[in-house]
């Protein structure tokens, strides 16, 4: 039986957009953060601790994105989504195009007729 609560009423899956949106907006945050201020604080500053940290916390938001990307494949969005989505998640700063390309549905899944 599938969870309901992932699919809207039009099967675009609403609920599942808006959990890839903000972990696509985090995960490009903490990239970021990681590339802005870990990094030099590492290699300026002598003290690879941030790096460690927030490394660590970008490794598991850019495994969740992709990990709901592997969801909603097939589900609610074609796999250029997927491609398209892994793309994004390597470029800095791609998470925040790719979100608005996912949100205007350009990759939703055309409805069959029955």
């Amino acid at each position: 039986m599938p969870i309901m609560w992932f699919k809207s009423t039009n099967g675009g899956g609403f609920i599942l957009k808006q959990i890839v949106s903000v972990l696509s907006y985090i995960e490009g945050i903490s990239a970021l953060i990681l590339f802005a201020v870990a990094m030099p604080v590492k290699y300026i500053g002598g003290d690879p601790s941030l790096v460690s940290l927030v490394g660590q916390i970008h490794g598991f938001l850019f495994l969740a994105f992709l990990g709901a990307l592997f969801y909603g494949v097939g589900r609610h969005w074609n796999m250029t989504a997927l491609f398209h989505g892994f793309i994004a998640a390597v470029v800095p700063a791609g998470p925040f195009l790719f979100d608005g390309m996912l949100i205007s549905g350009e990759y939703d899944l055309e409805e069959k007729s029955n």
